[in-house]
C-alpha cells in the first residue's frame, strides 16, 4: 500500500461537484493514494461561510500543500474578487502550467502538443486598478498599474526552462511586447535571454516572438511552437487560444505551482447553465489530476489515466455532447473506469 498523500479537495461551483466526482472515480480506480480534505470556495464559500475563500480552506492548503479544485464562480464587473487570483497570491503560486495536446484526431488542427508557462503573480492581470473622479462622474478615468520584477520573471523563467529540460522540450519561445512596453515586458525578455545564455544554452533552442505575431502564428502554423513562456496577461490569453487548438477549455487542464504549494484545476468556468444536468465533460479536471499525479512522483498512474482517456474517446467512442457524442458525465466516467481496470 502506497503511503497516503494528504490533499485538499475543492468541489467548486456549478458543474464542479459533478466533474470532481467523476475525477475521484478515476483516481479511485487507479488506486491513487490521496487522502482528501474536502473544502469550499467561490460562490459556495460565500454562501456557506460568508467568504469566497474561507479560512478553513486556506488552512487546509497550507497544511497539505496540494489541492485539486473544480471551477469557481467569479462575477464579472462588481462583486467579490476572483478566488483563483487570491489563491495564487496567498500561496505565491508563481507558475501557471497549461499543456494542450490533441486527444481526438482529425480536427482542424491535428497532432498538437504545446505547453504554455505563464507568470501568475505580476503584470497588468493582478488588478491594481482605480478610478479618478472628474466633475460628477466617479468613473471618469480608469487606471491600472502593471509591475513586473526581475526576481519574479527569473523565478518563472527558471521553472519553465527546467520543465523544458526535464520533459524533453526541444524549443522554448519567450512571448513579449517589448517593442512597445519596453520596460514592463522588456525586463522579462531581457531576463530570459540572459538566463538562457548563462545556464541553458544548448539544452534546447530558444527564440522570441511579439505577442500579436505569436497569436497569428498559432492559428496559421501552431506546430512551429513547442513551449511558450510569457507574462501574466499574455499567458492568460494565449493559454485559452492554445486550448482552442485541441477542442476548447473542456480539454484544458491547468496547474498553479509555487515553492510551497501546488493547485491543480480545470481551467474552464463553472457552467451554471448545465449544472445538475449530468452532461458536463470531466476530461479537463481528469487531465489536471494526471498532472497532479506527475507532480507527486506517480508517473505510471498519470500515464494510465491519460491512456484511459484516449482509449475511451477514440477506441470506445464514448464522448460527451461537447465532443460530438451523446454520453453523459456518468456514462463517460463508467467507460473510463472500465478502461483503467482493463489489463493492458
Amino acid at each position: 500500500m502506497s503511503k497516503m498523500i494528504p490533499a485538499t479537495l475543492i468541489l467548486g461551483d456549478g458543474i464542479g461537484p459533478e466533474i470532481v466526482d467523476a475525477t475521484l472515480a478515476a483516481l479511485d480506480a487507479l488506486g491513487a493514494p490521496f487522502e482528501w480534505d474536502r473544502q469550499i470556495a467561490g460562490l459556495g464559500g460565500l454562501q456557506t461561510a460568508g467568504d469566497p475563500l474561507p479560512k478553513a480552506t486556506l488552512d487546509s492548503i497550507r497544511h497539505t500543500r496540494l489541492a485539486l479544485k473544480g471551477p469557481l464562480e467569479t462575477p464579472s464587473g462588481s462583486g467579490y474578487r476572483s478566488s483563483n487570483v487570491r489563491l495564487r497570491e496567498e500561496f505565491q503560486l508563481y507558475a501557471n502550467l497549461r499543456p494542450a495536446r490533441t486527444i481526438i484526431p482529425g480536427g482542424r488542427f491535428d497532432k498538437i502538443d504545446l505547453v504554455v508557462v505563464r507568470e501568475n503573480l505580476e503584470g497588468l492581470y493582478i488588478g491594481h486598478e482605480h478610478y479618478v473622479k472628474i466633475d460628477e462622474d466617479p468613473h471618469a478615468v480608469a487606471m491600472a498599474t502593471g509591475i513586473n520584477t526581475r526576481a519574479g520573471g527569473m523565478r518563472l523563467l527558471e521553472y519553465a526552462f527546467e520543465h523544458a529540460v526535464v520533459t524533453g522540450r526541444k524549443k522554448v519561445t519567450i512571448v513579449h511586447k517589448a517593442n512597445i512596453m519596453k520596460a514592463l515586458t522588456g525586463i522579462f525578455l531581457e531576463t530570459g535571454l540572459k538566463l538562457y545564455e548563462d545556464k541553458y544554452k544548448g539544452k534546447f533552442e530558444l527564440d522570441t516572438v511579439i505577442i500579436d505575431a505569436c497569436a497569428m502564428k498559432l492559428v496559421l502554423n501552431p506546430w512551429q511552437f513547442d513551449m511558450l513562456v510569457t507574462t501574466n496577461l499574455f499567458g492568460d490569453i494565449l493559454s485559452d487560444l492554445v486550448a482552442g487548438l485541441v477542442g476548447g477549455l473542456g480539454m484544458a487542464p491547468g496547474a498553479n505551482i509555487g515553492a510551497d504549494a501546488a493547485i491543480f484545476e480545470a481551467v474552464h468556468g463553472s457552467a451554471p447553465d448545465i449544472a445538475g444536468k449530468g452532461i458536463a465533460n470531466p476530461i479537463a479536471l481528469m487531465l489536471a489530476a494526471a498532472m497532479m499525479l506527475d507532480h507527486c512522483k506517480l508517473p505510471e498512474m498519470a500515464t494510465r489515466l491519460r491512456t484511459a482517456i484516449d482509449e475511451t474517446l477514440n477506441i470506445d467512442k464514448v464522448r460527451t455532447g461537447d465532443l460530438g457524442g451523446s454520453a453523459g458525465t456518468a456514462e463517460f466516467t463508467k467507460a473510463l473506469v472500465s478502461r483503467i481496470h482493463k489489463p493492458s
